[in-house]
Order: structure tokens, then sequence, then C-alpha cells
């Protein structure tokens, strides 16, 4: 999976508007290290500058999505839900659309850094919703609280919509279908920290998730504290998304599809499945995100716009195929 990543990613950087030759990537990529020049001041601008940050946040994010999805599947055993599922989309764009008409923007990471504080505004409101600090955290409550958060925030976008100028609803309506085109150095760094940080303990979890899986009441006989593992998934994985969906908007699909498709492959043990979730997922966003870039260049899809379009065809298959 790392090596199709790889692949994917190398191929993706000979793509765009301007074509670069397979073979002079390859070289510059391996020049890149003894200082030497093997292409053009600007296909050497493009290739690093523009591309390569942006592949390597793309790979990022949807390794995030992808992960968080494999976790929210898993533990309220909801083959649908996926790291919206509990609002935190909602939550993070009405942050990211407060930032923009107020003008965040003109500070360093200020829209990014709205979008997770509203996220994390978010995670503590299901929490509270649903029951988590006077008992056990029902998976039923957790949906549901999820849903009804969400409505609200749709609503109060909805609002502020109907309220800016044109000007404003334009890079709105481009952040709410996801974008790739910001990645930064720094950005990069921050979403490479918490992905790995998140990862190691979500990953330190998979033996509880399998068992959860199976039943709670499998898993606390066999020594699972439930509830501290609930809490513990649902914080670590709701901040992984809200970092991704802060940074790149919301871009829907990928947490549902990706898990379904490594499940069918790798089977449905967790400390298969979060890798491969995390490795292909960075994938998919990858051909996403390039086909974003093609199929109206010089202009640019938001690469959410391709993710719905592969998702809907996506769910009939499975619907299809489990009637059958």
């Amino acid at each position: 999976m790392f090596l199709l990543f790889l692949a994917i990613g190398i191929i993706s950087l000979c793509l765009g508007s301007v074509h670069i030759n397979l073979i002079n990537v390859l070289n510059s990529l391996t020049n890149a290290f003894t200082g030497t020049a093997s292409l053009s001041s600007q296909e050497e601008l493009i290739l690093f500058s523009v591309r390569l940050p942006r592949i390597i946040f793309a790979g990022i994010v949807g390794a995030s999505l992808s992960i968080g999805g494999a976790v929210f599947q898993a533990m309220l055993r909801n083959p649908l839900a996926d790291p919206y599922v509990l609002g935190i989309s909602g939550g993070s764009a009405l942050g990211a659309i407060s930032g923009i008409i107020i003008g965040a923007s003109s500070f360093y990471l200020g829209i990014p850094l709205l979008a997770f504080c509203g996220a994390l505004v978010t995670v503590f409101l299901v929490f509270v919703v649903a029951g988590g600090t006077r008992g056990p955290l029902l998976d039923n409550s957790l949906l549901l609280s999820g849903v009804v958060v969400n409505a609200f925030f749709s609503a109060a976008i909805l609002f502020f919509l109907s309220i800016v100028n044109s000007l404003e609803l334009h890079s709105i309506t481009f952040w709410l279908m996801g974008d790739l085109s910001r990645a930064s150095i720094r950005e990069i760094s921050l979403a490479a920290i918490c992905l790995f940080t998140g990862f190691l303990i979500i990953y330190a979890q998979a033996r509880e998730l399998n068992l959860i899986v199976q039943s709670e009441e499998t898993a606390l006989h066999l020594g699972v504290n439930i509830e501290r593992t609930k809490q513990l998934l649902l914080i670590v994985t709701s901040l992984i998304t809200a970092v991704a969906v802060s940074m790149a908007g919301i871009i829907g699909f990928v947490g549902i599809m990706v898990p379904h498709m490594m499940r069918l492959v790798f089977g449905s043990d967790h400390r298969l499945l979060l890798p491969a979730s995390a490795l292909f997922g960075a994938s998919f966003l990858v051909i996403a995100d390039t086909l974003a870039r093609l199929v109206l260049a010089p202009a640019e899809l938001p690469v959410g716009v391709i993710t719905a379009l592969c998702g809907a065809p996506y769910f009939i298959f499975l619907l299809k195929r489990k009637s059958l």
C-alpha cells in the first residue's frame, strides 16, 4: 500500500495544466538530494512548490479521514458512519465561515484555527448532549446528538450564506466543497504531527476495537474498559478529523468508502485495517485531487466534487452487492 501511494504520487507530479515528463520528474527528485537541476526553473517551481506539497497534504488529509471512518464505523457499529457523522464538519464549516466574514484570512492560520475551534466546540456539545458526563456513552445517543448539532450548524451556515457578499460567497462555497490548494510547509507539518500522534494512540486500541465490534458484552468480559476506550477514541479521532477539515474543508465520502474497500481486501482486523485504510485513503485523495486539477485545466474543481461523484456509485454498488 505504501508503494502504491508512492507510485500514485509520482504520477500525479507529472500531471496538470503543465505536463512534466516522468523521467524528468524522477531525475529531478533524485537530483534534489545532490543539488543539481534537471528541469527548467518554471518546472522546478511547479514541481516542488506547488504539486509536491499539495500531494503530501492530500495524502495526510485522506489518511486522517480514512482512519476516522474506520474508527467510527467500528465504535458505533454502523457501516454508514464517517468522520462527519458527529457534526464535526458543521462545526468546522461554521468556524471557517466566521473567519472568512471577519477577515481572519489576513492572519497566519486564521481560518484553519477558527475552523478547528468550531470542531472542538462541536465535539464538546455532542459529548454533553449524548450524556457522556452523566453515564455510559451510548452509540444511538452519539449518532442522534451528532445529527442534532449538525442540523443546528447547517442552519447557521445557511444564514451566513444568505447575508455575505458575492466575493465572500465564492470563497465560502469553495471551502465547503474541499480545497487542497492552500497547502504550505507549516500546515503540512502540523497536520502530519497530529496524524502521526493520533494514529499511534488509535492503533494502540486496535485490539479493543476488534472486541467492541464483536459485542460490548464480549469486550467487557475480556477486560476492556469500554467507556474509557470509547471516550478516548471519540476525542482523538475527532481531533484528527478536525485538523484535516479545518485545513482542507469538507471532503465527503472518503471516510465511508475507503474503510469498506479495505475490509473487502484485508478483512476486519483493525491491526491491519487501520494502516491499510490510512495508506489507501492517502492514495485515493491524491487521485481525486489530480482529477480535480485535470478535468477543467487550467481551472480547478474542488476535490470534494470528485469524491462525491465517486461516492454515489459506490453506495449503489454496495446496495446491489448486499441484495445479491
